[in-house]
């Protein structure tokens, strides 16, 4: 069992944060940060892309560099947001520097072990591993979150503090937990997308508009997960109390159970859980 955990006591915004890479997501993590009040001369960003640096300089204020070794000069935490497959090529060249001032680590990327990193630094270095989702763009994020021993309580706090500002992060107390949350979150978005692609293409058969079964769907989907997220009954007695005996919605739901909905989702986020599990096996052999 992989319990999810909320931490500890938010701490003040003076810590140095240094992202290497700037894509969608760490330019989502550094546009919540400032927005939440994090000083922007406090952040640094490390890309080859000049173009995602001087937007992220022009729009937020940050500091921006080319020079990995540079961004983490003086940081007393780096957020690692590049590619799983240039991980260990990014990693090599930082391990004096990290060696050297031991900041908190957290990465972004999918399928690469806390070991694996740690081995790659050099050893020794308290990592967090940090499964993200696409909603964290709007600040709408859910976020797993794995510590490994060497991080300390403040470290811990620190990391959600960070990862709070895209959305919620909760924590799992074994790195397998990472698996799991990949599977209920972090490739969800895509669960609900295909949902919503399959309602809309049914809503087009009856004749509806595809811009009005869209925003019918949408909207329906939006009021749902916010319904879910904010009652305080059961979600599954959500369900009950618009399914009426006899009524339209319950033969939607019978035909849904008929078809073994229950079970295709399992089956699916249970595939879902063993790819990510054999992509980490892969790159941990680097």
């Amino acid at each position: 069992m992989h319990t999810l955990q909320k931490s500890t006591h938010p701490q003040e915004l003076t810590q140095t944060l240094a992202f290497i890479g700037a894509g969608n997501m760490a330019g989502s993590i550094i546009h919540g940060l400032v927005e939440s009040g994090w000083p922007a001369q406090n952040i640094i960003a490390s890309e080859p892309d000049n173009s995602k640096l001087s937007v992220l300089a022009k729009t937020l204020g940050i500091q921006t560099t080319n020079d990995n070794a540079e961004a983490i000069a003086k940081a007393d935490l780096v957020i690692l947001a590049v590619k799983p497959q240039i991980m260990q090529t990014v990693l090599a060249p930082l391990a004096p520097m990290c060696q050297k001032h031991k900041p908190l680590i957290i990465s972004i990327a999918a399928g690469i072990s806390e070991q694996a990193i740690n081995r790659w630094l050099g050893g020794d270095m308290a990592i967090v591993r940090c499964m993200p989702n696409t909603p964290a763009l709007l600040q709408q994020g859910a976020s797993g979150l794995y510590a490994n021993p060497l991080v300390s309580a403040d470290q811990k706090a620190l990391a959600e503090q960070v990862m709070n500002t895209v959305g919620l992060s909760l924590w799992v107390n074994t790195e397998e937990g990472i698996d799991d949350v990949t599977a209920l979150s972090g490739s969800a978005p895509a669960y609900f997308f295909l949902m919503m692609e399959a309602m809309i293409a049914t809503g087009e058969k009856f004749g509806v508009s595809k811009e009005v079964a869209t925003q019918l769907v949408t909207q329906t989907a939006l009021g749902a997960a916010m319904m879910a997220k904010t009652s305080t009954v059961d979600i599954a007695e959500l369900r009950r109390q618009v399914t009426s005996p006899g009524g339209t919605t319950e033969q939607a739901i019978i035909a849904f159970e008929q078809g073994g909905l229950m079970t295709l989702v399992d089956t699916a986020m249970t595939a879902c859980k063993e790819q990510a599990k054999q992509l980490a096996a892969q790159l941990d052999k680097s």
